[in-house]
């Protein structure tokens, strides 16, 4: 697992011993970003279920403004601890960087009640009802800024029933990983 381009093209990440954390694989990263192309500058991003944090610092290193990871793990959390500081080292970088140790559904209702927005969102929960979960919940939408779009990974098999609160955008599937694409409705 590497960072695929930007500033930090070729970093290697750290990933967690286990099976508990399932790292978005390089050719699926590299699929999701070449649709994004140029969305990704300049923009404030949200990783939830960060894991490796390797969306996030792609993110990062294709020019993103800020970019916030939600993990509740530990194992992933000191992965994605050592990774941010990897890139974070020798390399000048504009981007903020944040790690925030909680539960993605508490802190999607803080952002909301706070009335924080991210132009990019993305999320790769556990495969199962997670990602339905998730895709349901009232409030992640509303942290979803208006021109926004959610990059959620799912198992190809888990079926996604968007909600009145989404378009579906795009949907591509690598192997067992279902990627689709949502925009505020």
């Amino acid at each position: 697992m590497r960072i695929i381009a930007g500033i930090a093209k070729g970093m290697p990440l750290v990933v967690p011993p286990g099976a508990d954390t399932r790292p978005t694989s390089d050719r699926v990263r590299e699929a999701v970003f070449s649709s994004l192309g140029e969305r990704v500058v300049g923009v404030d991003v949200l990783d939830l279920f960060a894991g490796t944090g390797a969306l996030g610092l792609e993110t990062a290193s294709r020019g993103a403004r800020a970019v916030t990871f939600v993990e509740t793990a530990r194992t992933a959390l000191q992965s994605l601890q050592r990774n941010i500081e990897t890139f974070r080292k020798g390399r000048t970088i504009s981007c903020d960087l944040s790690v925030v140790h909680d539960d993605v559904f508490v802190q999607l209702r803080k952002y909301a009640s706070a009335g924080q927005k991210f132009s990019l969102i993305f999320a790769d929960p556990p495969y199962g009802e997670t990602a339905q979960t998730l895709l349901s919940d009232e409030h992640l939408a509303v942290v979803l800024a208006k021109d926004g779009l959610l990059v959620l990974e799912s198992a190809k098999r888990d079926p996604l029933v968007p909600t009145s609160d989404w378009t579906a955008v795009r949907e591509a599937v690598y192997g067992d990983t279902k990627v689709s694409f949502f925009a505020r409705a």
